[in-house]
């Protein structure tokens, strides 16, 4: 069965676009099937939307429109939080158990880190120093140190996500 020009005209879609515009909404959600659920609506928007059919540039057109899709789902969570009444809250016993295993996972998630990011980490979280005198501790600049700072949260947390802990 040959394909239709809507079925072609989705595949470009999708091949072109939906690698780069995951990227992107992953950026803005930090989720990534929250993030596949907003491509899989752009590019169905897209296939719908007369831009797309006539051979346009879509690009721009497909990030604003997933921006303005995140924001909107982004404010209904915020006004309709989603609260599950099938399982009964967990009541939790102060033994320590739970801060003992958010400080494993903490440990193995800083092991999976570069070398740089995880000193910068520790100079900074765990020692309690400035930025300042983390840098001259380290022995690079102030600036590299925020800017390692920055990059190694970001990969902490996307570690911690990899490690299934949300």
């Amino acid at each position: 069965m040959p394909a239709s020009a809507d079925d072609e005209l989705m595949r470009s879609l999708y091949q072109e676009h939906a690698g780069p515009l995951y990227g992107y909404v992953l950026t803005l959600t930090g989720d990534r099937g929250w993030a596949q659920d907003i491509v899989q609506e752009v590019l169905l928007r897209a296939w719908q939307h007369p831009l797309a059919a006539d051979g346009r540039p879509v690009r721009g057109w497909l990030h604003t429109v997933a921006r303005h899709l995140v924001i909107d789902q982004w404010r209904a969570r915020k006004v309709r939080p989603e609260v599950s009444f099938a399982d009964p809250p967990e009541r939790g016993v102060a033994d320590g158990t739970d801060e003992a295993m958010q400080s494993w996972l903490v440990a193995e998630a800083l092991q999976r880190l570069s070398p740089a990011h995880r000193e910068v980490l520790v100079e900074c979280y765990y020692q309690g120093r400035s930025v300042p005198e983390a840098a001259q501790r380290i022995g690079v600049p102030a600036g590299t140190v925020k800017s390692r700072l920055h990059y190694a949260l970001r990969a902490l947390r996307l570690t911690l996500q990899e490690m299934g802990v949300v």
